[in-house]
Formats: C-alpha cells, structure tokens, sequence
C-alpha cells in the first residue's frame, strides 16, 4: 500500500505534467532550429565571401576545369584541361569556348 502512495495517481496533474514536458520539448526544438538556420546563414555569408566574380570577354584564353575526372582521378592528376579561346559570353554565365586548333566549339558555364 505504501508504494501505491509514492505514485502519481492524479491524472489531471499526470497530464500537465505531460503537457509541460511536450511543450519545453517542442521549445527546444524551436531554439536548435533557430541555431541551425544562424550558423547556415552565417557559413554561406563566409563562403560567398571568398567567391571571386570572374569576367570573362571575347578572346580570353582560359583553362577549362575537368569536372567529371572524379571517377579515374588520381592524386596528381590535374582536373584542368588545355587552353581554350572564348568566343562568346552570354550574360547568364554561359561562355562559348574554341579550341586552340579552331576545330571544337562548346558551350560551358562560367
């Protein structure tokens, strides 16, 4: 009889009990959601930060980087390819590029 005693049989207090532990819960989650979206913003702002803006003209030579070298790369294998002449830049970022030999001619983003 006397364990019955030490337990919280009351339900309606049992409840705001429950009640308050969901609620200081659901609080939490709100302040680690809050967090989370701080140090994201915050991370962008430092990376956009050191993107430098490249301008590309007519006539430019460049070196084209090799993106999909992921799957046969080595450690000292370079991801940049030979030089290429820009023939046109559209003003979205797109750039038309020429070999040097004036035989390929391809579009890329810049």
């Amino acid at each position: 009889m006397w364990a019955l005693k030490r337990l919280n049989l009351d339900w309606a207090e049992a409840a705001n009990l429950r009640l308050t532990q969901l609620n200081e819960m659901e609080e939490f989650r709100f302040h680690a959601y809050e967090s989370a979206a701080v140090y994201k913003e915050r991370m962008k702002f430092i990376h956009d930060k050191k993107i430098l803006k490249r301008e590309f003209k007519s006539g430019d030579l460049v070196l084209l980087f090799n993106s999909r070298l992921k799957l046969f790369s080595g450690k000292l294998k370079s991801k940049w390819s030979d030089l290429f002449k820009v023939v046109d830049v559209s003003p979205f970022g797109a750039v038309e590029l020429e070999s040097e030999d004036g035989l390929r001619i391809f579009k890329v983003n810049g």
